[in-house]
């Protein structure tokens, strides 16, 4: 029996090319990868940065942890096998959005160098950037709405990050938020006014503050 894999012939080539939809969406796509422990405040800043790039005009897709796995990953487990299968399957998913023309915005724990890595080998690493939200373990717990860090120190749930599962701090994120120490307010103008620039294409904003309250 013949290997599936020989069954398949990509033809990227063949298809309208990215640059020709940046030009349409006046704007250029790239990955925004949030990385940080649970209730870090990865995805209020990045809905946050989302809000702000769609009323200045620009085709954003968020991508969170939680809506990938009742979906597309629904089938996979928090081994470590599950956990890289799960960046790579949202690493594939982010490099098609980028061939799109799509700003693309990913809200995942990610919690090895490794696995990120992989993301952005996937995703290329001039597409790829790095946003690395620093927030102290202990106001991670004070925030955990949903209890899971409770339950994992009770031993209820296990493979924990930042519990019983450690999460490796990015070495050279491309931006570094000290997200205990700052508003929503104040991360989400420090991600835009670094962003923009590389995604602008023609658009220009010169606004020094974004954020609508």
């Amino acid at each position: 029996m013949s290997n599936p894999e020989n069954n398949i012939f990509p033809i990227y080539d063949k298809l309208l090319d990215r640059h020709s939809k940046e030009q349409l969406l006046n704007q250029r796509s790239k990955v925004l990868w949030f990385t940080g422990l649970s209730g870090s405040g990865k995805s209020t800043i990045a809905n946050g940065v989302e809000n702000e790039l769609h009323l200045m005009g620009y085709l954003t897709m968020l991508l969170d942890g939680d809506n990938v796995r009742a979906g597309i990953n629904n089938n996979l487990g928090f081994s470590e096998a599950d956990r890289k299968e799960n960046i790579r399957r949202i690493a594939e998913v982010s490099r098609l959005f980028v061939y799109g023309g799509v700003i693309t915005i990913c809200c995942f724990v990610s919690p090895t160098e490794e696995l990120r890595a992989m993301a952005r080998g996937i995703i290329g690493k001039e597409d790829f950037i790095e946003i690395y939200v620093n927030t102290p373990i202990e106001v991670c717990e004070q925030r955990d709405v949903k209890g899971l860090y409770a339950k994992a120190r009770r031993g209820e749930i296990r493979d924990f990050t930042g519990v019983n599962a450690p999460f490796e701090e990015p070495a050279h994120p491309e931006i570094s938020l000290q997200a205990g120490n700052m508003s929503v307010y104040e991360c989400v103008n420090i991600v835009l006014q670094q962003v923009l620039p590389l995604v602008s294409g023609n658009k220009r904003d010169k606004k020094d503050d974004f954020f609508v309250i």
